[in-house]
């Protein structure tokens, strides 16, 4: 009995704080605090394993993935990657969008972070997007679609807190290659209905550059994307781990930004120290109100009462996926991802690894790409939110141009759930 009530107490008052507008943080926090008190447990425990949370060597690449990714955006590589797209795909039809979609790739590999990429790429692309004659939704939609690739391609903050939530048996090295090509195939599909949509209502084409003016963008280019071979160069021959390779692209991103590109001065370090404090403070917050949050759930043993349930509506593999993938994309369109990684993550981890005999890797891909989904769908999608800022359109108006956007989205998802190569791939052939 205390623990069905404790089990309700945890669940239903995060959910009514939730509805009541509190900030997810506090809602974790407050639930577990009061879900503690109902069962007796000190409070102290729960103070305990908010520190505990995030108290892991393997965070520590959170911090400098965000810096790396701070000091770039600012320091000009995004203008040098969009220069670089447009010389590779700007003479199609629809040249920006695609232009958007391939710079979104590249950038990717830089920030890690869908938001990030909205920010700095839709910044520069949506107004000239718009400029150049296409509509304000589709400019927006593309945007904020093609940001996601920037969370399967490493490097992404997001491996490294399932790594840490799956027990730390997980490689994060191997998780990194294994969201390579999801996140490339995830842009190849987008750019379809792109090119579909550019057609049909007569976009615009960029001019064409001659080679040495493609030389040139690639020249410029070269260094931002340099950052990406040092990071899967160094953790996939073993010279570092993923969070001396964070430390390292911090290095290099600084010497490149203020002493190669130089478009800003050394001043300008503390806006970005700044900007990137907050951005983590966020983050650190959330991954500690959710170890809490976690540490209560399984006390109370909700992932195995959570098995049972799935377990007990059909022992199909096929349909348990399914059934998983619609759940995940349910919980991403209400909550952010790194709270919903930290909580979802020991929940099915038995049921998808365990019962269904899915990798790891896999599992982790396929639960990144459903949250990462969540990013572009209201009522909480950031990057959805993001975009409608920079594009000054509604929500309603940029999600009714997502929709042809989304089933790209989730062909690669299914791709990803049922067809282990497409994660699988590149983990075994580099060992």
């Amino acid at each position: 009995m205390n623990a069905g009530m404790g089990s309700f107490i945890l669940i239903g008052s995060f959910v009514f704080l939730l509805v009541m507008k509190f900030p997810i943080t506090f809602s974790l926090f407050l639930s577990s605090i009061f879900a503690a008190m109902f069962l007796h447990i000190p409070l102290m425990s729960i103070v305990q394993r908010l520190v505990s949370g995030v108290n892991s060597f393997s965070l520590l690449a959170i911090p400098f993935f965000i810096l790396s990714g701070e000091i770039m955006s600012q320091g000009g590589i995004s203008r040098r990657l969009v220069g670089f797209a447009n010389a590779l795909v700007g003479r199609v039809r629809g040249g920006l969008a695609q232009v958007n979609i391939l710079a979104s790739m590249f950038f990717g590999g830089i920030s890690g972070s869908a938001v990030a990429d909205v920010s700095s790429i839709g910044a520069m692309l949506i107004p000239m997007m718009v400029e150049d004659g296409y509509d304000a939704d589709f400019s927006v939609a593309v945007t904020v679609t093609s940001a996601c690739e920037g969370i399967l391609i490493p490097p992404s903050h997001n491996m490294i807190i399932f790594a840490m939530a799956a027990g730390g048996g997980v490689s994060v090295g191997k998780l990194f290659l294994g969201g390579l090509i999801p996140g490339i195939g995830l842009g190849l599909l987008l750019m379809i209905p792109t090119a579909i949509i550019a057609y049909k209502r007569n976009y615009p084409k960029q001019a064409g550059f001659g080679w040495r003016k493609t030389l040139k963008l690639a020249r410029d280019a070269f260094f931002g994307l340099f950052t990406i071979l040092i990071i899967m160069g160094g953790v996939i021959s073993g010279v570092f781990t993923a969070t001396e390779s964070a430390a390292v692209a911090v290095v290099y991103s600084f010497i490149i930004t203020f002493f190669v590109y130089r478009e800003i001065p050394v001043k300008q370090m503390g806006s970005i120290l700044r900007n990137s404090l907050k951005t983590l403070a966020m983050v650190m917050s959330l991954i500690a109100a959710a170890s809490s949050f976690g540490y209560l759930m399984a006390f109370l043993r909700i992932p195995q009462a959570v098995t049972s349930g799935l377990l007990s509506i059909t022992d199909n593999k096929i349909l348990l996926v399914l059934l998983i993938n619609v759940m995940l994309l349910a919980l991403g369109c209400i909550m952010d991802m790194a709270p919903l990684i930290i909580i979802t993550t020991p929940i099915l981890f038995p049921v998808m690894v365990g019962y269904l005999g899915m990798d790891p890797i896999q599992f982790g891909i396929m639960l990144i790409l459903n949250l990462a989904i969540g990013l572009t769908t209201p009522p909480v999608g950031s990057a959805l939110f993001v975009g409608c800022s920079i594009g000054k359109i509604s929500i309603e108006k940029a999600t009714k141009a997502v929709l042809p956007f989304w089933v790209m989205m989730l062909v690669t998802l299914m791709l990803v759930s049922f067809w282990s190569p497409m994660t699988m791939f590149l983990p075994s052939f580099m060992g």
